[in-house]
């Protein structure tokens, strides 16, 4: 069942859970995706940032257009971090349901006035619109950036922002980088920002830089309000780590069909990991009450 965020979400905040949002780059974490999520009841985000839309190109949306009408699941298709507004409007016309206009790194009143015109013309024609205020962090190994520091979200900044823009979703940064974390690198999350935030607004909060936090602080801020959760680097490294061990042990393989079966179950553990931590298991029931 193919629907929008801003439909999603509203149902994910009234019941207290998290909706996953996965980046996919390819075919097999589309299946790995919709194989687990199917096997645990659980509505899913399926996610492209602008470099992966540049690489995989409309096919694989057509892809997941075909998978979510298959399914009684909801099944959002969003755009993640959109950097400009030609690539959102791309993503609209190739058949996302739902697109993020990332204007984080601009000026606040350009923030505005970009984000404001993304929600006219999305809205226009049913597509939700998330954006971002402050900064997320990076570890250097992620395609979806990041700064170097962050700039936590402003509650006072963030009700300013949600009333001049319409949009239905908020990315707050609350102490998230996107990527693997480095061995030096410890995380922690601001969840004293979060309870005032979501004390503050009236639109679902999202949290991106979702791989690699501690199970606990997400946990924790799923329970605060959070409503969905990116996950990219975590599902990439679990297939590729066991594309990799594939490979080495059987180079004779060339065929698709023999390589990528171990993968897609190891990419499963991590999204059954995931769906269970957001809580977000056995919950396509509220979707139909």
């Amino acid at each position: 069942m193919l629907m929008n965020m801003k439909d999603l979400l509203a149902v994910a905040n009234e019941k207290g859970f998290a909706v996953p949002a996965f980046n996919i780059g390819s075919d097999q974490l589309l299946k790995a995706v919709m194989q687990q999520i199917k096997e645990m009841d659980s509505p899913v985000i399926l996610e492209m940032s602008p470099d992966e839309l540049k690489f995989v190109e409309e096919s694989l949306i057509q892809g997941m257009i075909y998978e979510a009408a298959r399914t009684p699941n909801p099944v959002v298709i969003h755009l993640d971090h959109g950097d400009t507004f030609d690539t959102v409007m791309r993503a609209i016309k190739a058949g996302f349901t739902s697109v993020m206009i990332d204007a984080s790194t601009l000026p606040y009143e350009e923030n505005i006035e970009i984000t404001k015109k993304v929600c006219e013309v999305a809205h226009s024609v049913n597509v939700s619109v998330e954006s971002e205020l402050g900064t997320i962090g990076q570890t250097g190994n992620s395609i979806e950036g990041g700064t170097t520091g962050i700039i936590y979200t402003d509650p006072k900044e963030a009700l300013d922002f949600v009333e001049k823009t319409g949009i239905d979703t908020l990315a707050v940064a609350i102490g998230t980088a996107h990527g693997i974390y480095p061995s030096d690198m410890k995380p922690e999350l601001r969840l004293d920002i979060l309870q005032t935030l979501k004390d503050t607004l009236d639109i679902p909060l999202v949290l991106h830089g979702g791989s690699s936090n501690k199970d606990e602080e997400i946990a924790k801020a799923v329970k605060i309000g959070i409503s969905k959760i990116n996950i990219s680097s975590d599902i990439k490294v679990a297939f590729y780590t066991k594309c990799r061990e594939v490979l080495t042990k059987h180079p004779e393989y060339r065929e698709p069909l023999e390589i990528y079966p171990e993968c897609i179950e190891a990419c499963k553990e991590v999204i059954a990991n995931k769906v269970n931590l957001f809580d977000s298991a056995d919950k396509v029931k509220y979707y139909y009450e």
